[in-house]
């Protein structure tokens, strides 16, 4: 398989379920659908900025764990269930503050949907960062890996962000202070390091903390979609 056939199959597998997964959000909302104009360029940042900024951050803070913490073990869970949520977190909802995503924020469900294209542009970065190592481990590998990361890493990301987006919704619909936004960003770190502690540790074996990962983001997904819908139905009685 030449060099080219090789991207081109992961740049599919990483952004072709995310994109789908957009529509799939944005299409929740029956009235007053936000115009893609908007969504692309939230999309756009969770992918780009967004994630190169978490790249920066995290690194820049894993150093004086690195230089602390000794046992390597010890370092990736508190890197993975702690560090990583917090900076992804912070990251990928900054979207919502661009001018042309924040005058789309019309309506309390608004702030769910753009929260969650946000961090499904995050997800499709961060799909092919890891493809490309995938890639060593064999085509068949490849796939599988993907296609996981494809289910649960996108809907995590998404159910994630889309809680604090909910938070800044409520605080421009409302015209709160900024601290309304707090308990919803603690929220979205909780969830994203409780679907890391899941994937990181053995409960007792991978499987079933892929199982049980697979179950949770199902779960929130579905609530953030459910609390789309009612939003919806609510702005229009």
């Amino acid at each position: 398989m030449s060099l080219l056939t090789q991207w081109v199959i992961l740049i599919i597998f990483a952004f072709l379920p995310p994109l789908i997964y957009v529509v799939w959000i944005r299409n929740t909302e029956r009235f007053n659908r936000q115009n893609w104009g908007s969504i692309v360029v939230c999309f756009l940042w969770g992918a780009t900025i967004a994630a190169l900024a978490a790249i920066i951050l995290e690194g820049i803070l894993d150093i004086p764990l690195s230089l602390s913490i000794e046992n390597d073990n010890i370092l990736y869970v508190i890197t993975a269930v702690g560090l990583a949520p917090v900076v992804e977190e912070f990251t990928k909802p900054l979207a919502l503050r661009l001018r042309s995503v924040k005058k789309g924020i019309k309506e309390y469900e608004d702030g769910l949907i753009y929260g969650a294209v946000a961090g499904l542009g995050f997800s499709a970065t961060e799909n092919l960062i890891y493809g490309v190592s995938f890639f060593s481990e064999g085509l068949f590998i490849f796939l599988i890996l993907m296609l996981i990361r494809s289910f649960s890493g996108c809907l995590l990301h998404a159910s994630a962000t889309a809680l604090t987006g909910y938070g800044y919704g409520k605080m421009l619909m409302k015209h709160t202070s900024f601290l309304r936004i707090i308990p919803y960003f603690f929220l979205a770190i909780l969830v994203h390091g409780f679907y890391n502690f899941l994937v990181t540790f053995d409960m007792p074996g991978m499987l079933t903390g892929l199982i049980l990962s697979f179950a949770f983001v199902v779960i929130t997904i579905t609530f953030v979609r459910k609390t789309i819908k009612r939003l919806d139905v609510q702005t229009q009685s």
